[in-house]
C-alpha cells in the first residue's frame, strides 16, 4: 500500500490559502478518480484509497491543522502498517516560485511546520515529498503570506500545477524518486 499524505488545514477559510495546495492536489486528484473522501475520526484524517496497478493507493488530509500533521501521518501509517519507503506528503514551499514543483526524496523540514511535525512523529526525515511553489513571498511574516488567498489570477496557475502534480505522483509510484525528479522538477 502507498500513502499519499496531503497537508493543509481543514475550514472553509483556509481552502484557498497557500497553505492549502497539499489539499488542493488531494481533491483534484481525487476528483479525477471519481472518489470523495471520508473522515476517519480515529486516524485524524479524511481518507480515499484507489487502485492503480493492483496496488492500493490511499490519500489522506489530517484534520489535525498543519502543525501536528504528523499525528495523522503515523496514525495511518501505523494502522495500515504502511513503510515510510511507500509515504510521499504534497505541501506548499513559499521558497518556489508559483507553478513549479520539485520531488524531494527526503531532507529537513525547512522551515515548514507540518513537515517538523511528520519528522517528529516519524522520527525519520527518510520520505518523499513533492513541494509545490507558493512563491515569492513579498517582504511581510511568512505566518501571514502562506494563510492568504490566492488571487483569481493565480488560481488559473494554481489548477494547473495541482493537476500535474497528481499525475506527477502517480508517476512517481511507477517509475521511482529519479526518473520523476528529471521530468518533474
Amino acid at each position: 500500500m502507498k500513502l499519499i499524505v496531503a497537508l493543509g488545514n481543514i475550514g472553509e477559510k483556509y481552502c484557498f490559502t497557500r497553505h492549502n495546495i497539499g489539499f488542493m492536489t488531494a481533491d483534484k486528484l481525487a476528483l479525477d478518480k471519481g472518489l470523495s473522501f471520508k473522515e476517519e475520526k480515529k486516524l485524524k484524517c479524511f481518507l480515499t484509497k484507489f487502485k492503480q496497478n493492483d496496488e492500493d493507493i490511499m490519500i489522506i488530509k489530517p484534520t489535525t491543522y498543519m502543525n501536528l500533521s504528523g499525528e495523522a501521518t503515523i496514525a495511518v501509517m501505523n494502522y495500515y502498517k504502511i513503510d515510510i519507503k511507500d509515504v510521499i506528503v504534497i505541501y506548499d514551499d513559499l521558497t518556489i516560485p508559483l507553478g513549479k514543483m520539485r520531488f524531494r526524496k527526503d531532507g529537513s523540514d525547512g522551515g515548514h511546520n507540518g513537515i517538523k511535525s511528520i519528522i517528529q512523529c516519524l522520527n525519520s526525515k527518510d520520505f518523499a515529498r513533492i513541494k509545490l511553489g507558493t512563491g515569492p513571498q513579498p517582504a511581510i511574516p511568512s505566518e501571514v503570506f502562506v494563510l492568504q488567498n490566492f488571487s483569481k489570477e493565480q488560481l488559473i496557475v494554481v489548477k494547473d500545477i495541482i493537476k500535474k502534480a497528481g499525475d506527477a505522483v502517480l508517476f512517481y509510484f511507477e517509475n521511482g524518486i529519479e526518473k520523476t525528479q528529471n521530468k518533474f522538477n
